[in-house]
């Protein structure tokens, strides 16, 4: 299983930036009131990626033994997915306005980043930590 772990992880990076991608095309398309968010694709894709991508995270524990309950710094990641998720929501579909919609998606891109940063210095203290 070892010998996965390389294209796991790369598999794992690559579908966080179509995720975030895809999110920031979405997201543009939520304030500006496009129609495209209502396609079939657009509604299905995300959801495909980011099982993947949530699949691939899973592996990763496994190959490396870590997990939430012996690693602060994954409790931190999947607890900022949590709130990414919500602001995500907000900003997508939820929110009323297209003011409150770019608010929450900069919340959201904000989350991302902490993430991110915790997934580089495996620290819940993410880019501060890196500093």
């Amino acid at each position: 299983m070892q010998d996965l772990y390389l294209p796991i992880k790369y598999s794992h990076t690559s579908l966080a930036m179509l995720s975030l991608l895809g999110f920031m095309i979405r997201g543009w398309w939520a304030i500006r009131g496009a129609a495209l968010l209502q396609q079939r694709w657009v509604r299905i894709a995300p959801h495909l990626i980011d099982t993947l991508l949530l699949i691939s995270a899973i592996l990763l524990m496994i190959i490396l033994r870590q997990h939430p309950g012996n690693q602060d710094w994954i409790a931190a990641k999947l607890i900022a997915l949590v709130i990414y998720i919500g602001f995500g929501t907000l900003a997508i579909k939820r929110a009323p306005t297209p003011t409150s919609k770019a608010f929450f998606f900069g919340l959201a891109i904000m989350t991302f980043v902490y993430i991110l940063g915790v997934a580089i210095a495996h620290d819940p203290a993410s880019w501060l930590e890196l500093i």
